[in-house]
């Protein structure tokens, strides 16, 4: 059987993943890590191991020990953080991984930097501007973004930095807030708001060929209610959804950043008051958090992703583009079950992690 490792096992991402796994035809043996030892509690895998962080010198070391000590094939992450660094340092790692080129990578965990390669192939995205310090005027850039706008990180997930603001005040003191050195420099990018009308193309690429892709409708954020922004990064409901403009836009803003694209592409579009879906973000290299939803309705993604890395072949599908029919809804509910553990095998992890670093 395959023998696969799921970095962050232990969250919301990686249980979707793991359960798809699960539910394919062929048997997996997955081993997860998390750098959390009480995430890692609740890992659904056949063994597990409590990481340092992907930070530590370490890091690679420990993984490698890892891929060894349990005859690892392939590495797969479900986190932006780890995403990149395991593309970074690919050829370090003794396992396959299955990334596009580390350019490709490095662009699109920049959401300042895929925006201008959007917006230089013409399609259409909402105007956005870089905050370069704080003698940047934020009085104008309201006026030019029609005296409401967006601000958010320029990299990072679950909304990270993101408030919707009207006024000067309430911008500075937003950025004043997320960025405790007081500098603003350039972390943050404000654009004109869009509709709260939201969906995401999942895709799978292959050599510059389009394997398949699904697109999925947001109905609203889970946990809305506590995030100053609205946006938690967590879908609560999502339905299936086809549109021939929004593929063509997706496909679009893929290659327009990659012209042989190769692994996950999850193109994340807002639509504006003419309903035209704009690119907001593509996120690379990992599924987004309910992608169990597409498994669960017959479109198992993991396990063709998984496969593509092993250099396999996949069936053809006829319809390659949104396979699953339209109006399928996946209303989310709590990702786990209470765990039910003690603090001695908790601290277990914590020693043995402990034990392998001392060894390295």
């Amino acid at each position: 059987m395959k023998r696969v490792l799921v970095t962050g096992a232990g969250g919301s991402p990686s249980a979707n993943f793991i359960r798809s796994l699960r539910a394919a035809d062929e048997e997996y043996y997955i081993v997860g890590t998390d750098a959390d030892k009480y995430y890692l509690q609740r890992a659904e895998v056949d063994a597990k191991y409590l990481a340092p962080f992907a930070n530590d010198p370490k890091y690679i070391d420990f993984l490698n020990y890892i891929i060894e000590k349990e005859n690892i094939e392939f590495v797969h992450a479900q986190n932006d953080v780890e995403v990149g660094f395991l593309s970074e340092n690919r050829e370090k790692i003794n396992a396959k991984t299955f990334f596009p080129a580390k350019e490709t990578v490095k662009i699109l965990q920049d959401k300042f930097e895929s925006f201008k390669l959007w917006e230089k192939a013409g399609i259409k995205v909402p105007k956005t501007k870089l905050i370069e310090g704080r003698d940047t005027d934020l009085a104008a850039l309201l006026e030019e973004m029609g005296g409401s706008m967006w601000i958010r990180a320029i990299s990072g997930a679950g909304g990270r930095g993101s408030l919707p603001v009207h006024d000067v005040k309430s911008a500075k003191n937003w950025l004043d807030f997320q960025e405790k050195n007081g500098s603003w420099d350039g972390n943050f990018t404000v654009s004109e708001l869009l509709e709260p009308e939201t969906v995401t193309w999942m895709s799978l690429w292959k050599d510059g060929e389009l394997v398949v892709a699904q697109g999925r409708k947001r109905l609203y954020w889970e946990l809305a209610k506590i995030s100053p922004s609205g946006v938690t990064g967590a879908t609560g409901t999502g339905l299936t959804y086809s549109d021939a403009e929004l593929d063509d836009i997706a496909r679009r803003a893929v290659l327009a950043v990659d012209d042989k694209p190769d692994g996950l592409f999850g193109v994340d579009m807002a639509y504006d008051k003419n309903g035209i879906p704009n690119p907001t973000e593509i996120n690379i290299g990992r599924f987004f958090t309910t992608h169990e939803f597409f498994t669960q309705a017959g479109l198992n993604m993991p396990e063709m992703f998984v496969k593509l890395g092993y250099g396999e072949t996949v069936p053809k599908i006829d319809n390659n583009t949104n396979p699953l029919p339209d109006g399928l809804v996946w209303i989310r509910g709590m990702d786990f079950r209470p765990v039910l553990s003690d603090m001695k095998t908790v601290e277990e992890s914590v020693a043995e992690r402990d034990r392998i670093l001392q060894e390295l």
